[in-house]
């Protein structure tokens, strides 16, 4: 449930720049998946392509974003069979209002990353 230590980090750049376009929209998200008792683990599916996996958020050029966002959760994740060990991912599960967790689906990588939130300008 780490991040892939062979992800290639200019890879990483381009997931965390479009990731920071849509960023606030997918926290509110998170929150409100948590807060109707969908889930406590919230996961966000991201792809160039349409996939079936979760509900769709946000297509390419929502905020000016180049990857399609979906919405979903560990059980749906469970009942696809695309965790192992869903007691081990819950352990490995970063704090959802701090880090979003990202099923990343692309020819080059797939896996799970979580990366921070941008923080709060007070």
């Amino acid at each position: 449930m780490q991040n892939d230590p062979e992800l290639n980090p200019k890879y990483l750049g381009t997931i965390s720049s479009d990731f920071i376009k849509v960023a606030d929209n997918l926290k509110d998200a998170a929150y409100q998946i948590r807060k109707q008792n969908f889930s406590k683990f919230p996961i966000f599916p991201i792809s160039k392509v349409e996939i079936p996996i979760g509900q769709m958020l946000y297509e390419p050029g929502f905020a000016e974003n180049s990857w399609y966002y979906n919405a979903s959760f560990i059980e749906e994740f469970e009942q696809r069979g695309l965790v192992e060990n869903a007691d081990d991912f819950k352990q490995a599960y970063k704090n959802p209002d701090e880090f979003c967790c990202l099923f990343v689906v692309d020819e080059e990588f797939t896996n799970f990353i979580f990366i921070p939130f941008p923080e709060d300008e007070q």
